[in-house]
């Protein structure tokens, strides 16, 4: 790319890196592969002109930074590109948004490119993982997990007996799981993005899908925003669309909490939260998504939950008892296959 760019300087005078456009109309669903995908239109970062000499010269440094990272085999997080060079970058959105053009620009992921973000997320159960040359036993890692590293290259599979892998939004309800040793009741794997999921934990997610060949299921809050997450898991998001096809899940299935489990579990009218009018356009806008449209299930859980215009989280299932979640919600939904 640097030779290209020095090729056009050479030859035009008029240097520019082209760079795939992230806006939204430039997003696509690719229904064939289920997956939320960069469209082929580009942006021009010309050199010569004055509106963009800045971000075509960030681009210019974060290339320079991801080569330097690259030949020593080394990895750096999104800060510390950042204080690499604050006088050019100014702010952390600006190196945010440059490190992602880049990865875009190569046709790669940005944990390719060694530049990766803090991951906050955690796993446990029955599975056996080498993390950086140490054998990791996920079933001893005590009621916090083992934490899900960012630096997804260095980790392997090695072993593993679960029958299927369990995803939930909320870290309080892994807490409850974990304290239960829910893996010795059922032969499976649990994790958490803990709340909107980092790179690390969907990446994490898509490799044991793909190597073990389990089922996944999604266990997030009956909410606009737990649907969300689901997606984002599922498809992607539209701001990474780029990587889609290196984190995205389209075999995650939705287990709960659906809507009609509310009135199917009688969770009462006590804990449910009344949805404001964020929460039903965010809904609204949901079902004018394509990937949405169509799953008839998933369109009539969400037609439900603006009829009902009620919302509850996992923890709603504690007043009936704090091992109500463990004991009586996912085995009954798991053995009679309620899920979408």
């Amino acid at each position: 790319m640097a030779l290209e760019i020095l090729n056009e300087t050479m030859v035009t005078g008029r240097p520019a890196f082209e760079i795939p456009s992230r806006s939204a109309d430039n997003i696509v669903w690719d229904e064939f592969r289920d997956l939320l995908l960069l469209g082929m239109r580009t942006i021009t970062r010309p050199y010569h002109s004055l509106g963009s000499v800045v971000d075509a010269t960030r681009t210019a440094r974060v290339m320079e930074i991801v080569y330097q990272l690259l030949e020593s085999s080394l990895h750096a997080t999104k800060r510390e590109v950042f204080y690499s060079d604050v006088n050019l970058f100014r702010d952390q959105k600006y190196s945010d948004k440059i490190i992602e053009d880049v990865a875009s620009m190569l046709r790669t992921t940005r944990d390719s490119i060694h530049v990766v973000a803090s991951a906050r997320g955690s796993a446990m159960g029955r599975v056996v993982v080498e993390d950086g040359g140490d054998r990791i036993d996920l079933t001893r890692m005590g009621t916090g997990g083992w934490a899900i590293t960012p630096f997804l290259d260095q980790v392997e599979i090695l072993e593993s007996d679960a029958e299927y892998i369990l995803l939930s939004e909320k870290d309080a309800a892994v807490m409850r799981l974990a304290e239960a040793k829910f893996w010795n009741r059922q032969p499976c794997i649990i994790l958490t993005g803990k709340g909107s999921g980092d790179i690390a934990t969907r990446a994490f997610l898509k490799k044991l899908v793909k190597e073990l060949e389990i089922p996944a299921f999604a266990l997030v809050d009956s909410d606009p925003y737990g649907h969300y997450i689901y997606s984002v898991f599922l498809r992607g998001s539209k701001r990474l669309s780029y990587e889609s096809p290196f984190i995205a899940t389209p075999e995650l299935k939705l287990l709960g909490v659906l809507s009609r489990d509310l009135d199917a579990h009688n969770i009462p009218k006590a804990v449910r939260i009344p949805m404001v009018p964020t929460d039903i356009k965010r809904v609204k806008d949901m079902l004018k998504e394509p990937f949405v449209q169509k799953n008839k299930e998933w369109v009539e859980d969400l037609k439900l939950m603006l009829k009902m215009k009620e919302k509850a989280e996992i923890q709603s299932f504690a007043s009936h008892s704090f091992k109500y979640l463990t004991d009586e919600y996912l085995p009954t939904k798991l053995e009679t296959g309620d899920w979408i």
